[in-house]
């Protein structure tokens, strides 16, 4: 069997709050180059995972090692700067300000501009922010209000966002919550693309499982804060938890 590089890897990560157990001694390793879905009923613990991946939510006990370096106490910031982003499950874009602006904003960030919030000229890194509007598809859209976009198009200007800073893993919260399935499936081949192309690895939470099956190179399954398996989309198609949950009519 081919040996895989791992770009990710969680030993043992626990989460309590309160009385519940939203992550129980999970382990996981994400290979670089591939394109990873974690599924679960609602409240299996997918979300807090991501969150202790990044550091938003710090973990109680376990930990995080990205690219070979321990992050599990590294501020959010700093790991976004390593390389390791995540995109919301609800938009976290500057609603009033157009698509340019937003990304215009992200730009500035990665160049180490933080104060330099208004610049003087309308078109700094204009060659820049329309080539990452490029990436998505939107530069015909760079005038155009955030608040004003679609659903859809709002999710991909999120993306594009997150693309200004050059990450190495990609994470993303349900990519295609609240859009047809039709545009989700174009978001999905979009994001494979981009993994693809710039030699990105993705991690993504999906409900829709005609859309995990279809754009995966391997599964995680997580039920009541607890790893159920890692494996293959065909091999986790037949496991029996996946079956019962999301086949035989169970809650999804």
């Amino acid at each position: 069997m081919e040996e895989r590089n791992v770009i990710l890897k969680t030993e043992h990560l626990v989460k309590n709050f309160g009385a519940l157990r939203a992550t129980d001694d999970v382990s996981l390793e994400i290979y670089d180059g591939e394109v990873h879905a974690i599924i679960g009923p609602n409240g299996a613990g997918k979300s807090t995972l991501m969150d202790e991946i990044v550091n938003r939510t710090h973990p109680d006990k376990g930990k995080v090692f990205f690219r070979g370096r321990e992050i599990t106490d590294t501020p959010a910031y700093q790991i976004a700067n390593l390389g390791l982003c995540k995109c919301f499950q609800i938009s976290k874009l500057f609603s009033q300000l157009s698509c340019f602006e937003n990304i215009q904003i992200a730009l500035l960030k990665k160049h180490g501009k933080v104060y330099d919030f208004l610049p003087k000229r309308r078109d700094y890194l204009q060659d820049e922010v329309l080539q990452v509007l490029d990436i998505v598809g939107m530069r015909d859209k760079a005038e155009e209000t955030a608040a004003l976009l679609s659903y859809g198009d709002q999710r991909r200007l999120e993306i594009a966002i997150t693309m200004a800073l050059e990450p190495k893993l990609l994470m993303l919260d349900e990519p295609t919550a609240g859009v047809a399935r039709a545009e989700g499936y174009e978001i999905m081949k979009m994001i494979r693309s981009l993994a693809r192309e710039r030699q990105m690895t993705v991690v993504f939470i999906e409900h829709d499982m005609e859309i995990v099956f279809h754009y995966s190179d391997r599964i995680s399954v997580l039920d009541h804060g607890a790893l159920i398996a890692t494996d293959t989309p065909q091999r986790i198609r037949n496991n029996d938890f996946v079956q019962q949950a999301y086949f035989g009519g169970g809650n999804q």
